[in-house]
């Protein structure tokens, strides 16, 4: 399939640093190196199921800089909308969790990246606007700085000015907020709401970050009574998201939901062994996007969605790497046997 629409995700690239196996930093003494993002994770996702997708970031100017670019391109994401400058792209290092040990990431450098002190000035917004059909935000990104927060509204006030579509994910991070937690965040995420199409989050969102009441107590009622209180306050079209739980044999269970046109749709429940988690929500997002883009049946594209998550969970790296093909499977099959 090729899809002539334009799709492009606003975010940092970061580099992403993981020790060996199980291994913690104190006891590993060498890394592999590869980057990521959640803007590159939607966006290579994306661009395997046909789409036209760029990456709106800025890079430092160096070997290091070259390499994401080199990265990006292959794994088919464009690189002709971002900017050059600053000296520095973020990291982080990864341990991989075993057992009872969850994983574990550590940032560094990443105030000081390129793409979080970018000027005021570095993007073209209305340029690169009317070339898009879809923009991509992310919670993260809105963590950084102010800088980034006005990049990140110009942009979607930008496209949203040219009819097209403006996805944002909430993806709260508390270390990235630090001590304000969510009253620092709430304020930045009512304004993304505010030009959101369509919106990933559930209902500790709702509950944390924008102080909204439930009275239910269970999840599955607090979600069914906020989020679509959360749809009309905001006037979004979608939210979807998912619940997890981890089991006592270190299996996870994962089950999507989608609400739109005041209906909410799920997705089967299914376990599933866990090999790389990092990037599994991004790949949520992206089937999500590309199941309202193709016009599937919201049943549909939430399962769709789910299917591409948990593949994303037996897969090396940040970065989804399944095709269409290998999701509509995974969506009919229980089990995995030799392709043959």
């Amino acid at each position: 399939m090729v899809d002539k629409r334009r799709i492009a995700a606003f975010g940092e690239v970061m580099m992403r640093l993981q020790t060996p196996g199980f291994q913690l930093l104190t006891q590993a003494d060498s890394l592999s190196y590869s980057f990521s993002g959640t803007g590159v994770n939607v966006m290579s996702a994306l661009s395997r199921f046909g789409y036209s997708t760029s990456l709106i970031t800025r890079l430092p100017d160096n070997p290091l800089g070259e390499a994401a670019i080199g990265s990006l391109r292959r794994l088919g994401v464009g690189t002709e909308l971002i900017e050059r400058g600053g000296r520095y792209i973020g990291m982080y290092f990864l341990e991989n969790g075993f057992g009872s040990r969850p994983s574990r990431v550590t940032y560094t450098n990443r105030q000081e990246s390129s793409f979080n002190t970018a000027p005021a000035d570095a993007y073209d917004y209305d340029r690169m606007a009317a070339e898009l059909d879809v923009l991509h935000l992310c919670g993260i990104a809105l963590a950084m700085n102010d800088g980034v927060r006005l990049h990140m509204r110009k942009l979607a006030e930008a496209v949203k000015q040219r009819g097209g579509t403006v996805v944002f994910d909430c993806n709260y991070r508390p270390t990235l907020w630090g001590d304000g937690g969510y009253d620092a965040a709430k304020p930045h995420y009512e304004r993304m709401l505010q030009l959101a199409d369509a919106v990933m989050m559930n209902e500790r969102d709702a509950i944390h970050i924008l102080g909204m009441q439930a009275e239910a107590a269970e999840r599955e009622g607090q979600l069914v009574e906020l989020i679509p209180a959360v749809a009309d306050r905001y006037g979004i079209s979608v939210i979807a998201g998912t619940h997890r739980t981890v089991n006592a044999d270190n299996t996870h269970s994962l089950r999507g939901f989608l609400y739109k046109e005041h209906t909410f749709s799920f997705s089967p429940e299914r376990s599933f062994l866990v090999y790389d988690r990092i990037g599994a929500g991004d790949a949520y997002t992206s089937g999500i996007i590309h199941g309202e883009l193709q016009g599937f049946a919201p049943g549909k594209t939430v399962s769709f969605a789910a299917a591409a998550a948990i593949l994303a969970h037996t897969t090396a790296g940040d970065t989804p790497m399944s095709s269409e093909r290998d999701i509509l499977r995974a969506m009919a099959e229980k089990a995995a046997d030799v392709e043959r």
